[in-house]
């Protein structure tokens, strides 16, 4: 399996995410986030790769956020249900949303995922 990127067109963070694994040649599939969004077997994965840390899987600065006052109801949500809501509204989720096939990450820092890139492949040798 190679990478799949899940961004959004108008986003500059993922113009930086898509930039940066074009210019070193990373094999990686693009969809669209709010029309199609990860999967709850892709989003329980990135949860994994994430310490288990389900807000970090929410855009908590979008507007769908705020509006469906995820801040407080997500502490009292489970995983499951918090996975669910995510699956069915792309918006939710934080994005860049970059997964492969034994690493994952959200949101773009450089030296993030040049440290991930780092560690993965030497997973994979």
């Amino acid at each position: 399996m190679s990478w799949i990127l899940y961004d959004y067109k108008n986003c500059d963070s993922c113009r930086k995410a898509r930039k940066w694994l074009e210019a070193r040649e990373v094999d990686f599939e693009r969809r669209p986030i709010r029309e199609t969004p990860p999967s709850t077997d892709e989003l329980n994965q990135m949860l994994g790769h994430l310490d288990n840390e389900l807000r970090r899987l929410f855009n908590t600065s979008g507007g769908d956020y705020r509006s469906g006052n995820y801040k407080d109801r997500l502490p009292d949500m489970s995983t499951d249900e918090a996975i669910a809501e995510l699956a069915k509204n792309g918006n939710l989720i934080k994005r860049p949303f970059l997964i492969g096939p034994d690493a994952g990450t959200v949101g773009f820092k450089e030296e993030a995922w040049s440290t991930l890139f780092d560690q993965s492949r030497k997973t994979t040798q």
